[in-house]
Formats: structure tokens, sequence, C-alpha cells
């Protein structure tokens, strides 16, 4: 039985690479602004700092968008170059997202699953340490952000630095993550197209 035709997202992954890349600047500006804004409300206003809140949630809403589409994109390749079903249906895999408390663990799982279903190959082991890089760089910046905002109102300097070096981690690990899952669908989904054989060949009378 011949594959559905199927073909590696690119067009979705650039897409959610710049957003996601976007959406770190942006929330490195937006904390500079409001920690300014509350250090000296005199010098940096109110509105200021709202406008770059504001940006700064468009931005992000639209790479959690572009991200799970690029992502549902690529689990329904892996469904298709896998010869054992993923775990979780598709939409519990799109809501594990979104769920609090329920995304800081679950999601890790459905990328290394589909990483792995993604197609064979030799650097399994890597794969897993740039998916737990990420997440734990993704998960350490949300616990610092609650840190900060419990301890000094988020105007603690080396708390935001921190915050933003592992914003900045988990957006640059997010984009290899995705590069690195699209370019082995695009590998797995080139040799599963048919070949032509012998018997397909035209013949010469």
């Amino acid at each position: 039985m011949s594959r559905p035709i199927a073909k590696a997202p690119w067009p979705f992954a650039r897409c959610a690479q710049a957003a996601v890349a976007a959406a770190a600047v942006a929330e490195v500006c937006r904390a500079a602004t409001v920690r300014a804004h509350r250090l000296h409300p005199e010098d940096t206003s109110l509105s200021v700092s709202g406008r770059a809140s504001m940006v700064s949630v468009y931005v992000m809403t639209a790479a959690v968008v572009l991200f799970l589409v690029w992502f549902t994109r690529c689990r329904r390749n892996a469904r298709l170059l896998s010869p054992e079903p993923l775990p979780g249906s598709a939409p519990w895999a799109v809501f594990s997202w979104l769920v609090p408390v329920v995304n800081l663990w679950v999601p890790r799982g459905l990328v290394l699953d589909m990483h792995r279903a993604s197609g064979p190959g030799t650097t399994e082991g890597r794969d897993r340490v740039l998916v737990n890089a990420w997440w734990a760089a993704w998960v350490g910046r949300a616990l610092v952000v609650t840190m900060g905002t419990q301890l000094g109102r988020g105007t603690s300097l080396g708390l935001l630095l921190v915050a933003e070096v592992l914003n900045l981690a988990a957006a640059a690990l997010a984009i290899a993550v995705i590069q690195r899952v699209t370019a082995r669908q695009a590998t797995a989904l080139t040799a599963a197209l048919p070949v032509p054989g012998a018997v397909d060949l035209p013949r010469i009378s």
C-alpha cells in the first residue's frame, strides 16, 4: 500500500522560527521597559511600558499559533512515517501546550515521540539532549520569572538577566528543534517516495 502524499512543513517551520525569535526579542524589550518604569516612573511612562507589553503579547501569541501549526503538521507526518501509533490524540497533543501545569511536562514527551517517529537515525541521544536542554531553559525561565515577581516585584536586575538569558536560550534551542525535526521528516519523506521499478519503465520497441 502506498503512503499518503506528505511534505515536510518547511514554510510553517520558517514562519515559526522567525516568530519565536521575534517573541524572544520582544520579551527582552518588554522586561527591560517594565523594570525601568517600576524603578524610574518619571523617566519611563506607563504608556511606554504598556505598549511594550502589548507588542510582546501580540508577538508571543503569533509565535504560539505558528509553532502549534508547525507542531500539528509534523505530528501528522510522524503518524504516517511511524510503524506504530503515536501516544495521545491530535486534540490532546495541541491542548497539552495550553493547559497550565500540564504544559510544564507533557509537551516535552510529545515532541520526543514525534522526533523519534519522524524517521530512523543514529542521533537519538543528541536529539534527546537538544529537546531536554530546550525544555529546561523554558521551564527554568518560567520559574525565575515567578521568583522575580514575588521577590522585588520584578525589579531585581540579577533575576531579570537570568530570566532573559534563559528566554533567549530557549528561543535558540526551539529554533534548533524545529529545524532538526523538519529536516528529519524531509529526509524520511523523500526516502519513502515510491521509486519507479523496471516494470514501470517504458519499453523500447
